[in-house]
Formats: C-alpha cells, sequence, structure tokens
C-alpha cells in the first residue's frame, strides 16, 4: 500500500454496483432488500464504504424504497444534460434530484460504444449532474485495441481533461457539496473475465489523479478525488485492488447482480477503511 496516510480523510472509499439492463422492478427490490439485510447481518460498530446501487430507471423508486434507513445510496446509470423539452425517452437531471437520487453514471464505456457518448456529451452531463446536486461518476478508459497500440495514457488523459472541462476545483471538491468520482474502466476487462492487474490498475489510477493535479494547478484537490476500478471485480480480486494506494473502491457489474457477490466487495471496501484507521 502506498504512503498516502490522509486518503481516510479526504475521500471516501466508494463501492458502486451497476446493474445495466438486469433486474425487473420486483427482482431489483429483491436484491436491494438482500443487500441491506446482509449489511444488517454484520457486527455493528465496523465502518463501511459508500454503496451505491445503480439500477435501471424503472427501477429507481423501488431501490430507494428498500434501502430508506440503510447505508446504501441510489444511482442512476445515465441522464440528459437538459433540464426539460421534447426530448422523447429522456431523463432529466432534476427528476433524479426530485427523486433523492444521489449518484449518477456518466459516461459509461457502454454509452460510449453502443450510445454515441462522446467527451463533449459526457462533459456536458457532468456539468449538469452538479448543477442539480448530483455525484457524478464519470467513467474513463481504453479500447483493447488502443491498450494493445500504447495509446492508454493518452486516451485516459483526453477524457479526462475533456470531461472536466470549464468545471471549477471548487466543484468538483467543495465540501459538504456535490463531488466528482472518476472511474477507470479499461473497455477490455468489462464483462470479459479478463481483470486488469491491480498495481497496472493502480497505475492508471494515479496517472488520472495527476491528471487531475494539473488541470487544477494549485488548487491541491487530486487528494480529495475518489477514482474507482470497474473491469470484471469480484471477491477473489477485491482484496489486491482495495490494498493499492490510488484505488478508492469499485464500480461493479456482473458481481453486483447477487448479493451473495456484492457483499464481500463490500466488506472488501470495509478492509481499506480499517486499515486506513490503524495507519
Amino acid at each position: 500500500m502506498g504512503n498516502d496516510q490522509t486518503r481516510d480523510a479526504k475521500r471516501k472509499t466508494i463501492i458502486a454496483g451497476n446493474w445495466k439492463m438486469n433486474k425487473t422492478v420486483s427482482e431489483a427490490g429483491a436484491l436491494a432488500r438482500s443487500i441491506v439485510e446482509g449489511l444488517a447481518a454484520e457486527p455493528k460498530g465496523e465502518a463501511l464504504p459508500e454503496i451505491v446501487l445503480c439500477p435501471t430507471f424503472v427501477c429507481l423508486a423501488e431501490v430507494l424504497n428498500q434501502v430508506k434507513g440503510s447505508p446504501c445510496k441510489v444511482g442512476a446509470q445515465n441522464m440528459d444534460y437538459r433540464d426539460s423539452g421534447a426530448f422523447t425517452g429522456e431523463i432529466a437531471p432534476p427528476m433524479l434530484a426530485a427523486m433523492q437520487v444521489q449518484y449518477v453514471l456518466i459516461g459509461h464505456s457502454e454509452r460510449r460504444q453502443f450510445f454515441g457518448e462522446t467527451n463533449d456529451s459526457v462533459n456536458l452531463k457532468v456539468k449538469a449532474a452538479l448543477a442539480h446536486g448530483l455525484v457524478p461518476v464519470m467513467c474513463v478508459g481504453e479500447l483493447l485495441e488502443q491498450r494493445e497500440a500504447g495509446q492508454t495514457d493518452d486516451v485516459v488523459r483526453q477524457q479526462v481533461v475533456a470531461g472536466l472541462a470549464e468545471i471549477s476545483a471548487e466543484q468538483i471538491a467543495q465540501a459538504g457539496g456535490a463531488k466528482v468520482v472518476i472511474a477507470y474502466e479499461p473497455v477490455w476487462a468489462i464483462g470479459t473475465g479478463k481483470n486488469c492487474e491491480s498495481p497496472e490498475a493502480n497505475r492508471v489510477c494515479g496517472l488520472i489523479r495527476g491528471i487531475i493535479e494539473e488541470f487544477y494547478s494549485g488548487k491541491n484537490i487530486a487528494s480529495s478525488v475518489s477514482i474507482l476500478y470497474g473491469g470484471s471485480v469480484k471477491a477473489s480480486t477485491i482484496d489486491e485492488q482495495m490494498q493499492q494506494e490510488h484505488i478508492d473502491g469499485a464500480l461493479v457489474g456482473g458481481a453486483s447482480l447477487k448479493a451473495e457477490d456484492f457483499l464481500p466487495l463490500i466488506k472488501g471496501g470495509a478492509k481499506r477503511l480499517k486499515s486506513f484507521s490503524h495507519a
């Protein structure tokens, strides 16, 4: 583990489950309930990471209802950047905020790959999320061919810089208010069973932190930004990932669809918190 002893105080450890296009309303409610019950069965007084459940739009209300009074937060998987209008099929930020959704995934690789998301549209959505008090989880990451061509660092840099364009240091790290979370998700490791080795995932997350430091030169905010890793995260990899200096949590796909798979990942985040308290 690295020597950054201020991490526990400055930035959250976050375990987020992206349920993608899975679960009916009743199934999503049952999964959320199982997670809440699993957490309740743990010893009292244990520090937990920030837990974020991201169901489909039609399941948001049910999941919000099931997690009331629990440590779990709820996030949306996407949103439009506009407040309202003739945009059939889209969901506006004020709608999410009114439901008391707290997080929103922005620029997930599947949105970029299949639905035409660009760095510019990601930037518009990040701005809109912040304007409405939602915490954007801005996703960045390279394709397999980009990694094989040695372009990982350039691609990630471009995505981070473009995504944060015209967003002030005060917005990204204001105390007690909306913050920006970054998720590094190498596209070649998502849903493939392939895992980016922890030291390499940590290197890229460290690169992202360095880019933020450069972007907000002199503002000293990079150490307060939570950076997650996403890409076939599972129980067998979480402990090593959570021991890395620059990985502050996980954006989990397939392993978030069953409580028995997701709860061990939450425990992995809790171990990270415990290691800080003993530092």
